[in-house]
């Protein structure tokens, strides 16, 4: 019987593509090591492999398998710098911080496409995003955009769209202009954890899937990290739960916020398809964003309906063909052969919380949807705070990311209000 994630609902396109998933050993009994690293999504098995190729002896552990969080269920776009655009962040941290982050970012980009390449992750890149207006008086913001990013942060990947050529390019009418970014694309997210857990094993980490821990200690100088099946005594810690961890320690979980998003899959839609003819991803307008790609055996790979409770919907294609019929009305019928969901971490301000939470031990997270490549940089330059090379790491150690406010109790039913506020800005 095909595998199913019991923490997230649906069983995805990518675990029926991904080839060959192997199992990894739970832990069994105490032991001790330089590094534990609790969570086995982008971010940790980055540090992992980065770590190990010091010669640092790292412990990883997941709760479940690599994979099942946000890293191997998401959207699979790369995007192109941080979460918001660099002149929002230049309005907020100024120039010099907000090019440095944007840098930062293009390097991220960079990296996980290298990374791939030499260690033959065959991860299906595809070039091309979009970024689409999905009301009328966003166009010219869109259109400044293009300018800002070529003539104040030095990246000429981007160009306007006027409504013509969106709606030749997304192939529907639904927008009314947008950008068009050459310099960035989309992967299959579930092929990247399989191949990096693959190379952090090979590289000497120590891997344990099914091994959730019930609890992190910082005295005396180490960390103790606990489960049911052994104690883990390590120098450092990295916690990198992101939107799964939030009972383990209260800082992370007063700033990192788990959302439900849920995406679709149709049947192919055949070479002669009108729908994204150029194989591009697509993000539009809405501050509840839906986001939607061609994979590469032409399927319509569909995200878009978030929720900010508890509860799943019963029926994720219902809600996905909605969507779809909205954007693309000559699919209102189409089959959809896979529905899936999983939990992103968000913060407030959208932008990544990086924080030394206790003694040695620093939790990343909160990617706010914007992690394929901002996650698996931030692991790699974790590994490099270790070699005492922390100045690219501070940079998100220093963004102002606030708690959400009405603490543990009272922070779900508020964003809930607050988000479902905006779902309505978006349609109105």
């Amino acid at each position: 019987m095909p595998y199913q994630s019991p923490i997230s609902p649906g069983r995805s396109w990518y675990e029926d593509t991904a080839g060959e998933r192997p199992d990894y050993p739970r832990l069994d009994g105490d032991r001790s090591c330089d590094v534990v690293i609790v969570g086995g999504g982008f971010t940790g098995l980055s540090a992992a492999v980065h770590l190990a190729r010091t010669g640092a002896d790292v412990v990883l552990m997941e709760s479940h398998r690599f994979g099942d969080g946000a890293s191997g269920r998401n959207g699979g776009q790369l995007n192109t710098g941080q979460r918001a655009w660099p002149e929002e962040m230049e309005a907020e941290y100024g120039f010099t911080r907000a090019k440095a982050l944007f840098d930062v970012a293009e390097e991220a980009k960079a990296h996980l496409l290298e990374f791939s390449r030499i260690n033959g992750i065959d991860i299906e890149y595809m070039p091309g995003q979009l970024s689409v207006a999905h009301k009328r008086r966003y166009v010219d913001s869109y259109k400044a955009h293009a300018g800002i990013m070529a003539e104040r942060f030095g990246y000429p990947h981007i160009s306007f769209m006027d409504a013509k050529e969106t709606a030749e390019r997304v192939g529907s009418q639904r927008f009314f202009g947008g950008v068009r970014d050459t310099g960035t694309g989309h992967i299959h997210p579930l092929r990247l954890v399989i191949g990096t857990a693959r190379v952090a094993a090979a590289s000497g980490a120590h891997l344990y899937e099914n091994t959730p821990a019930t609890g992190i200690a910082s005295n005396g100088g180490k960390v103790r990290v606990t489960t049911s099946s052994g104690t883990v005594t390590a120098g450092k810690c990295l916690i990198a739960t992101n939107a799964y961890g939030g009972w383990l320690e209260p800082v992370s979980a007063a700033h990192i916020m788990p959302i439900g998003s849920f995406i679709g899959a149709t049947v192919p839609l055949g070479a002669g398809s009108p729908v994204i003819p150029g194989g591009e991803s697509v993000d539009d307008s809405r501050f509840v964003v839906r986001y939607f790609r061609k994979s590469k055996d032409g399927r319509l790979l569909f995200g878009g309906r978030e929720i900010y409770g508890v509860t799943d919907p019963g029926d994720i294609h219902i809600h996905i063909r909605r969507q779809i019929a909205e954007i693309y009305p000559d699919l209102k019928d189409v089959e959809i052969t896979h529905g899936w969901g999983g939990y992103v971490g968000i913060t407030m301000p959208r932008q990544p919380f990086v924080r030394e939470v206790m003694p040695n031990v620093i939790s990343a997270g909160g990617y706010s949807g914007h992690g394929v490549m901002l996650s698996n940089f931030v692991g790699k330059l974790y590994a490099d705070t270790m070699a005492g090379n922390r100045e690219k790491l501070k940079l998100f150690e220093e963004l102002r990311v606030p708690a959400f406010p009405g603490g543990r109790k009272l922070r779900a039913p508020l964003l809930f209000l607050a988000l479902n506020w905006y779902a309505l800005r978006d349609r109105i």
